[in-house]
């Protein structure tokens, strides 16, 4: 592996994830937008999120001050070398930080102290599949803590909710999630929903979904009619862009599924902000970049 090439390729993942709103997003704000009436503070809130979005990308800054957790994923060849590829990477991170395009954003909960370069245990997360022949696949998406503090999972039945253990129970758990939450999180994001799995794989595969493009529908036919579904009734909740009333409340529902055991039924929210930064690329066996995602 030469790690100059690597690490410059991923340095410039991290800087554009950072930046740089993926025009999918953008073309959401932007029909949000529209969708808004005129005059009101739905719209006005819309504006604004889409001048910083032209902002940042002119002046390469940050699209928000809290750039988040950052989470790689990789898929690679069989036999690929992850640790070197985790070691280019971790010098990836703490150059674009050294830089300014990462906050100082990783703290030790134990003792409180900051780690300046945003390398410490847990810290990037890293999940590898295996697969393809030579190139390496890498997708980074930034979830910043606003939004991660308002997701959740509910383990179904629940009384409160009346929800059950199938499709309209995980629509109760999505419709409470997104009412308790009202706006904060930075409204209108991305939701990304796992229906089963264990508390652990139902938040993991809830964040998966973030890898989809915001006009994508489920494969599952009854998944993506839920997701249809939602993002309808989400939009006559009437909590709109930062709360502050409206139809755009959220840009996406995306909707996955796991196994799980008869014992166990969960549903697992997450949010994702307006700022919804996630970008990826295929790289070559020297580490050259052949293509950019989203």
């Amino acid at each position: 592996m030469r790690e100059s090439h690597w690490e410059k390729n991923l340095f410039d993942l991290i800087r554009r994830t950072s930046t740089d709103l993926p025009m999918d997003v953008e073309a959401a704000l932007r029909r949000a937008l529209r969708m808004e009436r005129l005059g009101g503070r739905p719209r006005w809130v819309l504006s604004t999120i889409l001048r910083n979005v032209e902002l940042a990308r002119k002046k390469d800054a940050p699209l928000c001050q809290d750039t988040g957790t950052l989470r790689f994923y990789f898929r690679v060849p069989v036999g690929f070398d992850t640790n070197a590829l985790v070691a280019v990477v971790r010098a990836a991170v703490s150059k674009a930080t050294r830089c300014g395009y990462l906050r100082q954003n990783t703290v030790d909960p134990v003792f409180g102290c900051s780690f300046p370069t945003n390398i410490a245990h847990g810290s990037p997360v890293f999940d590898f599949q295996q697969g393809g022949r030579k190139s390496v696949d890498v997708r980074l998406v930034m979830n910043g803590g606003g939004c991660e503090n308002v997701g959740g999972q509910y383990a179904l039945p629940d009384c409160d909710l009346a929800a059950g253990r199938n499709l309209e129970g995980a629509r109760r758990c999505i419709l409470d999630s997104v009412w308790k939450a009202q706006g904060q999180g930075c409204a209108p994001g991305v939701l990304g929903v796992c229906i089963g799995g264990d508390r652990v794989t139902g938040h993991e595969h809830a964040k998966e979904q973030f890898l989809r493009k915001i006009g994508d529908s489920s494969s599952i036919r009854a998944v993506a009619r839920l997701e249809s579904r939602m993002m309808k009734e989400i939009g006559q909740m009437g909590i709109g862009p930062m709360g502050l009333g409206g139809r755009s409340t959220v840009l996406g529902v995306k909707i996955g599924s796991l196994s799980c055991l008869p014992a166990s039924f969960f549903v697992s929210v997450s949010h994702m902000c307006w700022a919804f930064r996630r970008r990826g690329m295929v790289l070559g066996p020297e580490g050259g970049v052949h293509r950019w995602l989203y």
